[in-house]
């Protein structure tokens, strides 16, 4: 769905030709050529929109599903009342800017929103359009927002716990005049201390930053030429068990080269934390067997890596 064409002069309900006895009289029923074509539907006030619009609704009412006069007639309300996207979209501004979105998308999920509506609307309930559309767009938007725009993938439950969890920190902040801890978040939602802690942890994939981008922490160490060093060089730390992979993959076929004794001792000595005395009374072996056996193993295998 395109964006609204910018409205230089607005097309007002009076510029659309609608019989005069059905103005006065909406019951009043209209024939097939009662209502004339609308140009530039999506540049009329939405005051305008609003009015007609009305008049519209009943002319759907009135018409087959699936006519070309129907197709016709339900569009034209679309374009007639796009403005209330736009109004909609509008509270999102900030959310879009700040997330790096096109608002043109948030536009195409709000007209689902608002095609949504005009399917569902009833003249009959005397309801302001308006009243109907608003909460079907937003929810739309709301919508794309928990479904698409996480940086990582969260369970829904998590997502909608995030909105509940940052509505109560703000109103415990206003009451303690402090932040709250997570026991008294738990006690306001009625939740366990573990649920909060995982929506807070899981709040943290909303969002996410490149592992290139320079650091904006005025302690971050800074290159010798002045610019602050990228994220990737000051996170994290070197994982002492990355340093064994090489020497675990290496070693790996040489233990299956040994016998199944000697695979034994190793995994008692090893594996089990067993002492040599231990080994020996359970294999019937003296303890001084069992330290050769291990020196001998323990060189062979030595041998294989640094030769490997």
């Amino acid at each position: 769905m395109s964006r609204s064409a910018t409205v230089v002069d607005p097309v007002r309900a009076t510029d659309v030709h609608v019989p005069a006895q059905y103005l006065e009289d909406p019951g009043t029923p209209v024939p097939d050529e009662g209502v004339s074509r609308v140009e530039n539907a999506r540049e009329m006030s939405p005051a305008d929109a609003r009015e007609l619009s009305r008049h519209f609704f009943r002319r759907l009412q009135d018409l087959e599903e699936g006519t070309h006069e129907y197709q016709y007639t339900r569009n034209t309300l679309i374009e007639m009342n796009l403005s209330l996207v736009q109004f909609a979209a509008r509270r999102f501004r900030a959310r879009v800017l700040g997330g790096g979105l096109d608002m043109d998308d948030i536009i195409q999920v709000g007209t689902i929103g608002l095609i949504k509506a005009i399917d569902r609307y009833d003249l009959e309930r005397e309801v302001e359009f308006s009243t109907l559309a608003l909460p079907y767009i937003t929810g739309e938007i709301k919508r794309y927002f928990r479904d698409t725009t996480w940086a990582v993938h969260v369970p829904r439950r998590l997502q909608e716990l995030r909105t509940e969890l940052a509505k109560a920190q703000e109103a415990l902040t206003d009451v303690l005049g402090r932040a709250p801890t997570v026991k008294e978040v738990a006690e306001h939602l009625e939740l366990s201390e573990d649920e909060v802690i995982d929506g807070l942890v899981a709040a943290n994939g909303y969002t996410s930053g490149s592992l290139d981008a320079a650091g904006a922490d005025a302690d971050a160490p800074s290159t010798p030429n002045g610019t602050t060093r990228p994220l990737a060089e000051r996170l994290g730390e070197v994982d002492p068990a990355m340093e064994l992979f090489e020497e675990f993959h290496t070693l790996a076929p040489l233990l299956q080269q040994l016998d199944e004794r000697d695979r034994r001792i190793l995994q008692m000595r090893f594996g089990q934390d067993k002492t040599q005395a231990e080994i020996g009374a359970e294999l019937g072996i003296s303890q001084m067997q069992v330290s050769r056996l291990l020196s001998r193993t323990l060189s062979r295998l030595r041998a294989g890596m640094l030769t490997g």
